[in-house]
């Protein structure tokens, strides 16, 4: 089963570049371009990875990161 990582970025050329980068590499890649988008698939998803944007629209990546910290591991 191949290792899923969730990419919260909302500059669509980076997230695209990422993206193709890890799913040559074997990797499952989902991308989500908002911090409220990106917040919710991160607590329902099962990731191992979360690559996460700071400046993002709707919430900014460090509120994401505290409400993922108090609920999961990842």
């Amino acid at each position: 089963m191949a290792k899923r990582i969730l990419i919260v970025e909302d500059d669509d050329d980076i997230a695209s570049i990422e993206r193709d980068y890890l799913e040559v590499g074997g990797y499952e890649v989902t991308v989500e371009e908002n911090g409220t988008a990106g917040l919710a698939e991160a607590l329902t998803g099962d990731y191992d990875l979360i690559l996460l944007d700071i400046m993002l629209p709707g919430m900014d990546g460090w509120g994401v990161l505290g409400k993922i910290r108090e609920e999961s591991d990842v």
